[in-house]
């Protein structure tokens, strides 16, 4: 079960205090100015929700692995119980599947670095435990870990817990997950303040010419809400979650433009980064 995390008086701005970025070797990545939506994104929430029987069920997210595009790679899907689908294609220029496993141990484990990711969103990041073990591959430096962040999701705030999960344990062959050639960001989304889950995702990456794409889905509310840990039911509990088991139009979309915006942000400065890290002599 992930515990109540320690730091009740977490951030609650957006942007950098003067001073925030004092000593961080990376301070130079901190951009404000975001790229606008791509056109793909933009013509697919010009669609609005789409057939549910286009869209990956996560019993067969390990499709992702698959050389062919799936029926819907960008745009959203409501279901009749209340949950909603979540897809976006994102190319990233010069990125590599290593660097994002890099990136998913790296930037939880400081607010700053949380916040280099999406400057318009982001709040808060924690890691209970801290960088773990630093000689591990990238990947098992996050999985089997938990990371609370705070972040807007269209104008919403949310507190969350995202709890890293093995690829395999949603069908995906490890032994085809070369660092090099293709990784699997597997997650269970919930509650930082309460012992709920809502929600799954995955962003598949894979080499392309130039660079990678990622290929990120969600799945999110009604037959995805659960307590966490074995919680007792509460009426807490249960109010909390009947506020995510009925998910509209308006959070699929917001969910769609925060995953594009995000991943397309970090695709501008990853690569840079990366490649300095080994040099600066700081984690």
């Amino acid at each position: 079960m992930t515990e109540p995390r320690p730091d009740p008086a977490r951030q609650t701005h957006l942007g950098m205090r003067p001073g925030e970025l004092d000593g961080k070797w990376y301070a130079k990545y901190w951009n404000p100015v975001m790229a606008p939506l791509p056109e793909h994104i933009k013509e697919a929430l010009s669609l609005g929700p789409q057939a549910p029987p286009l869209c990956l069920g996560l019993d067969d997210a390990r499709a992702l692995d698959e050389a062919a595009y799936q029926e819907l790679e960008n745009g959203y899907s409501l279901f009749d119980d209340g949950s909603m689908h979540v897809a976006t294609l994102t190319y990233m220029p010069g990125v590599s599947p290593e660097m994002v496993d890099w990136w998913f141990w790296w930037h939880a484990t400081e607010t700053q670095r949380y916040k280099l990711w999406y400057p318009r969103a982001h709040l808060y990041a924690e890691r209970p435990g801290g960088a773990g073990e630093q000689s591990a591959p990238y990947r098992e430096r996050y999985v089997d870990g938990t990371s609370f962040v705070d972040e807007y999701v269209g104008n919403v705030p949310g507190r969350l817990a995202i709890r890293f999960v093995r690829p395999r344990s949603l069908g995906f062959d490890e032994g085809r997950l070369d660092p090099l050639k293709a990784t699997a960001v597997c997650a269970r989304v919930g509650f930082s303040d309460v012992p709920l889950d809502w929600g799954h995702l995955v962003h598949y990456v894979r080499r392309v010419d130039g660079g990678a794409e990622m290929r990120s889905r969600f799945w999110m509310g009604g037959c995805h809400v659960a307590p966490r840990g074995g919680a007792s039911p509460t009426g807490e509990l249960e109010r909390v979650a009947e506020g995510v088991r009925n998910l509209g139009d308006a959070q699929a979309r917001a969910m769609v433009v925060h995953c594009a915006q995000e991943m397309n942000h970090l695709a501008v400065f990853l690569p840079e980064l990366f490649d300095e890290f080994p040099r600066s002599g700081s984690q």
